[in-house]
């Protein structure tokens, strides 16, 4: 199934089991709204979907895996609502990745930024290639990542989230990532990573369903608040965008 947005699209497969989700935005692989609601609703769909016993996430392209916001989108909002409604997106996608029962594998082959971190850190197992730098970008334009925030701090703990979080203009290494296990595995070549990805999809596609389903229902353990954490995360961003530090901050990377 192909979902066409305004200059990007979400395409679905499904063969022997296993079910990929592409997306795809020629600014960078980034997220407008639209996007983030169709990559939700092929999320949530799969994770119904009896035919599915584990999901790839992946983006297209061979440059960024994610970009993160919307630029375009972000210098739009105008309200807090509207700025609500955009970031709540985000915190439905996350969501959707924590709470459908199959395992879902991110294939990252290119550097990650803010949502696209919160991407890697939702995913059950994330398989990057060296080049796969990450960085959490929203302190610089005035917001913070209040709503990828949780999945992050649960995969790579408090310190390293808060390292991404504070100096958020410096990126970090592929390897870095993997030493704190937002990468589950890291690879030279795209050829291997993608070897790695097959293999692995290829085993879970032949493994008990209902003992993935309560294996992932452990793992994730403590994070039944999130379907509010997130969206009160959402508000928290919504409103920040519209200050004059934010406004201020948009405005001069849109000169660069």
């Amino acid at each position: 199934m192909l979902r066409e947005i305004a200059e990007g699209h979400v395409r679905t497969e499904t063969h022997e089991g296993i079910t990929t989700i592409e997306f795809y935005h020629p600014q960078s692989n980034s997220l407008p709204g639209q996007l983030l609601t169709a990559l939700t609703h092929e999320v949530h769909s799969a994770g119904n979907e009896r035919n599915t016993k584990v999901i790839i996430l992946r983006s297209a392209g061979t440059k960024a895996f994610c970009a993160g916001a919307s630029f375009d989108e972000l210098m739009e909002i105008d309200t807090v609502d509207k700025g609500f409604l955009f970031f709540s997106g985000f915190a439905h996608l996350i969501n959707a990745m924590r709470k459908c029962p199959q395992f879902v594998i991110a294939r990252i082959h290119g550097r990650c930024v803010g949502g696209g971190v919160g991407i890697a850190a939702a995913a059950d197992y994330a398989i990057a290639v060296e080049g796969a730098e990450v960085k959490l970008s929203e302190l610089a334009i005035g917001i913070g990542p209040f709503v990828v925030g949780p999945a992050v701090e649960r995969k790579i703990g408090i310190s390293a989230f808060s390292s991404l979080a504070i100096d958020a203009t410096m990126w970090r290494d592929a390897e870095w990532a993997r030493k704190r296990g937002l990468y589950a595995e890291l690879h030279s070549q795209l050829t291997d990573m993608d070897e790695s990805v097959d293999r692995l999809a290829r085993t879970l596609a032949h493994s008990s369903p209902e003992a993935m389903a309560l294996l992932k229902a452990t793992f994730w353990k403590g994070t039944e608040h999130w379907d509010q954490l997130l969206i009160e995360r959402a508000a928290i961003s919504g409103r920040l965008i519209l200050s004059e530090s934010s406004r201020t901050a948009l405005f001069n990377f849109r000169k660069k």
